[in-house]
């Protein structure tokens, strides 16, 4: 039993942003409930599909999660989602602000019935403000919130990176938001021993993916305004702290070497054999190395080139100087630390028809040493707990038939 038993979500989002909020709070006991669309479902289950009906990124996402089939078009799928919210304590949805509402499932009506729900709402721009009804993707999230403006090399058009970050991120805010909802809840009844003081509604969270991340830029603005610095792609180097950057070992691979404290510069240094960079009274500190910076990255670079990845690192890690290989899928897979750690989780799936594999999945994060997380299901097949949510909402088998029978589920 995770920390979040008994807790009902209801999510009605697709892609990622929403579908990332269900899935961590699945994974830590949540009876996450997921309407679809019948037929297609979460447009999810095909994206970077290589066999079969459903991609291992829905399997990913959806994992800990029941599906259930609703057309939210229609007055009985509408009902459906009444139904289900009346019974849920958290709502997720990432559809374009004023969707809800045209389909008479928006939060004033669904707290008619439930006036304690939890209603969380991720939306490209937010649910205010003059961009609102703009549709927006992470991609654009990424643009828009000023992080494509630092990635890739100087001179050369913006790069993104190769995962959905915004909308992740914005996963990640939604459930802090949720966990807000339900905790200003508890201390409410707390209080009065009431459900909610003075009869409050449960808490609206808005969480836009711009604004996730923009909050990521960390002084990205502020230095604009104080000193008008605007600052610009970098590489693979950290802007303002150094020796901090990536480097090419001999046999092509890479390590990263991050040697940006005083301390950990000099034992950098020893290990590159120049005590005289270490003793250079213009590099003892921050500010000093990052004017020099290129003298330091060259020096570094020249010491890298003439190791394997695996020898420079081995040398760096025995210096205590934080560093690390690029890694790829493959080496993931077969990391031994990865593994000590619980983060290759082994599961049965089906890949195509007749084909099982058991494949590994990422494991759980945060890890609580009382009540952990874990995974109870992968992603479910598209409509799978359909009959079984609705028998538990009042529905018999015949209206259960009714509702296959008109496409509604």
């Amino acid at each position: 039993m995770g920390p979040l038993d008994g807790v009902r979500v209801l999510e009605l989002g697709n892609f990622i942003a929403a579908p990332t909020a269900g899935r961590l709070l699945g994974d830590f006991g949540a009876d996450v409930v997921k309407v679809e669309r019948p037929g297609s479902g979460d447009e999810l289950r095909r994206w970077r599909l290589h066999a079969g009906d459903t991609s291992l990124l829905f399997r990913t996402l959806g994992r800990n999660k029941r599906s259930v089939t609703a057309d939210l078009r229609t007055p009985e799928g509408q009902d459906i989602v009444r139904k289900l919210a009346a019974r849920s304590d958290v709502l997720l949805e990432n559809f374009r602000p004023g969707t809800l509402e045209k389909w008479g499932i928006g939060p004033d009506v669904l707290r008619a019935a439930n006036p304690r729900l939890v209603v969380v709402r991720i939306s490209g721009y937010g649910q205010t403000g003059p961009y609102r009804d703009r549709p927006g993707f992470g991609g654009v999230a990424e643009a828009v919130g000023g992080l494509r403006a630092l990635t890739g090399e100087p001179g050369r058009a913006p790069t993104r990176v190769g995962i959905s970050l915004a909308d992740s991120v914005a996963g990640l805010y939604a459930v802090i938001g949720a966990l807000l909802g339900l905790l200003s809840r508890a201390c409410e009844d707390g209080k009065d021993g009431k459900n909610g003081e003075n009869g409050e509604n449960g808490e609206d969270v808005d969480v836009a993916l711009y604004e996730a991340v923009y909050s990521l830029m960390e002084s990205l603005v502020p230095d604009y305004e104080a000193f008008d610095v605007v600052r610009a792609p970098s590489g693979a180097s950290l802007p303002g702290v150094a020796p901090s950057n990536t480097y090419r070992c001999l046999d092509g691979k890479y390590v990263v070497i991050s040697g940006n404290g005083d301390a950990i510069f000099r034992r950098l240094m020893a290990v590159i054999e120049r005590g005289d960079l270490a003793a250079d009274p213009s590099l003892a500190d921050n500010a000093g190395r990052v004017r020099h910076v290129a003298r330091l990255d060259a020096a570094i670079a020249a010491w890298a080139a003439e190791r394997t990845q695996e020898e420079a690192e081995a040398a760096l890690v025995a210096a205590g100087v934080p560093c690390g290989p690029i890694l790829t899928a493959e080496e993931i897979a077969k990391d031994p630390h990865f593994a000590a750690r619980g983060m290759h989780e082994r599961h049965a799936v089906r890949i195509g028809p007749g084909d099982h594999r058991e494949v590994a999945f990422p494991g759980i994060v945060p890890k609580l040493a009382h009540r952990p997380g874990r995974t109870r299901a992968l992603g479910p097949d598209l409509g799978e707990h359909t009959a079984e949510v609705l028998a538990e909402l009042g529905y018999g088998a015949p209206a259960i038939a009714e509702l296959r029978t008109k496409g509604v589920i």
